[in-house]
């Protein structure tokens, strides 16, 4: 039987395209229309003379959106929610800061009006990092709120009583979900009234059950009713509907969703739940036809779902369990691989793997997980993008979506079991146009489904890579005494 398709709504079946090849489509700043000449000189002393074609595309949009001020939309009326899908490194975080600083600039009273959802600690600390670069200088107020310092200090950073009642002491809050449902429901005067702009970075993780219900808070919260202070009735918002006299007689904030991600889900229904406003989708993730010498056009991979970094080479070594270690020492030791990014499956298999290197010798080793304190992982970051240490080894946990320099390799200790892992991983190397190698190491049993995936995700160009087993030969000696080096230490 013909297989049933599923009926797209028409800003998923007909998004805006944007060029997907970074180097040959970079716009340079000046021509992007409507940018603050402020916050173009800004991006000038740091070093940013073009956009890539995400940012390029996406900063108008936001910024026309709000064309008329934030208090309203374009003619009065409310402005479209916007979903950009495109590959890792390809400039996301700009896309939405640059818009929103303008858009704020004006701002009097200081209320929060963006707030950016992250899901890790790291991507909130990394996205604060580019907020404060482009609001130094211009009074607006990033305040971050991940949890890494006390509950109460978080709400000092937030509020502040006065005489006549609470006031907000930030315009624009990065947060990780938990923390910041916790301030919805517990901080006295942190309020969401005034919100402009929800950034969802990162978007199919967050839409994931366990963070949608933050989500549903958020939205809850920014269309409370505020009790007490007179004067913000004024400001009243109703959740959107149709246009009465009444509605149409106080001016409303509008409230617009932003959602940001590499893999942003093609499923309908789940961003149904986000109860979009009419939304428009930027995408460098599609199929590119091709026009054949006798003139027809001919659809290229037509089922790419997801574009991989330009500069990305893939491969796979099929191998058995014991091999591993010895396959990750070959080609730290003997192929002297450095600016190593490697992946496990858990904080244990990292941790135990650490330990093994450590035991070996010779290699700059280090881990990163959950298991360290935020400034240790930042540390570890630090001399690991200053070539310090030659390899460092993760979860998925804390590597998603961070932005790390000049990772040359990222080895898949273990096989990531769905596409979308895969994707993040590799998309850590060959990022902003540079190139990048990926290591995938793969158990025999598993390399059926493996390249299932790939293939079924529309990644065709991924190479065999076999290893032979004399050339682990000379390593195995020295593996069997950090082995019971080992045994001895963890005893």
């Amino acid at each position: 039987s013909p297989q049933v398709q599923p009926f797209l709504p028409q800003w998923l079946a007909q998004p805006k395209r944007v060029q997907k090849r970074i180097k040959d489509n970079l716009v340079p700043i000046g021509d992007v229309p409507g940018i603050h000449p402020r916050l173009l000189k800004k991006l000038q002393m740091n070093g940013i003379e073009s956009f890539f074609p995400v940012q390029a595309e996406v900063i108008p949009a936001i910024l026309q959106s709000a064309s008329n001020g934030y208090l309203l939309g374009q003619g009065g009326y409310r402005p479209k929610d916007i979903c950009v899908s495109a590959p890792t490194g390809s400039g996301k975080t700009l896309s939405f800061v640059i818009p929103i600083v303008q858009v704020l600039l004006d701002r009097v009273v200081c209320q929060v009006r963006a707030l950016v959802v992250l899901p890790t600690k790291e991507l909130a600390q990394q996205v604060s990092k580019v907020f404060n670069i482009y609001t130094d200088g211009t009074g607006l107020k990033v305040v971050l709120i991940t949890g890494q310092k006390s509950f109460a200090k978080e709400q000092e950073m937030l509020v502040q009583k006065k005489v006549m009642g609470y006031c907000s002491l930030a315009d624009i809050i990065v947060a990780t979900p938990g923390r910041l449902t916790d301030h919805i429901s517990q901080t006295p005067g942190f309020s969401l009234t005034q919100l402009r702009f929800l950034i969802v970075d990162e978007a199919d993780r967050m839409i994931d059950d366990m963070h949608q219900n933050c989500l549903n808070q958020i939205v809850k919260a920014a269309f409370q009713v505020e009790n007490g202070s007179g004067s913000n009735t004024l400001f009243q918002r109703t959740k959107p509907g149709p246009v009465t006299a009444a509605s149409s007689c106080c001016p409303q904030i509008p409230l617009q969703k932003l959602l940001f991600s590499a893999t942003l889900t093609q499923d309908p229904e789940k961003l149904q739940q986000l109860d979009l406003f009419q939304p428009r989708l930027f995408t460098s993730v599609y199929s590119e036809k091709k026009t054949l010498g006798d003139g027809t056009e001919a659809e290229q991979d037509t089922d790419k779902k997801y574009t991989l970094p330009e500069g990305l080479s893939q491969c796979y070594v099929p191998c058995d369990l014991n091999s591993k270690p010895l396959l990750l020492l070959h080609f730290m030791r003997t192929m002297k691989f450095t600016r190593v990014l490697c992946f496990t499956n858990s904080r244990e298999a990292s941790h135990r793997l650490f330990l093994l290197v450590q035991a070996f010798g010779g290699v700059t080793v280090a881990e990163f997980s959950s298991r360290l304190r935020p400034n240790e992982r930042q540390r570890t970051m630090k001399e690991f993008e200053q070539g310090k240490i030659q390899l460092l080894i993760s979860t998925d946990a804390t590597a998603r979506g961070i932005d790390i320099r000049g990772v040359n390799y990222v080895i898949n200790y273990d096989a990531p079991q769905f596409i979308r892992t895969y994707i993040h991983r590799v998309g850590r190397t060959a990022r902003a146009g540079k190139v990048g190698v990926a290591f995938s190491l793969v158990l025999r049993i598993q390399e059926r489904r493996f390249l299932r995936m790939l293939k079924d995700a529309g990644i065709q160009d991924i190479k065999k890579h076999p290893v032979k087993g004399n050339s682990l030969k000379s390593l195995v000696q020295r593996y069997e005494e950090a082995l019971c080096k080992l045994e001895k230490t963890v005893k």
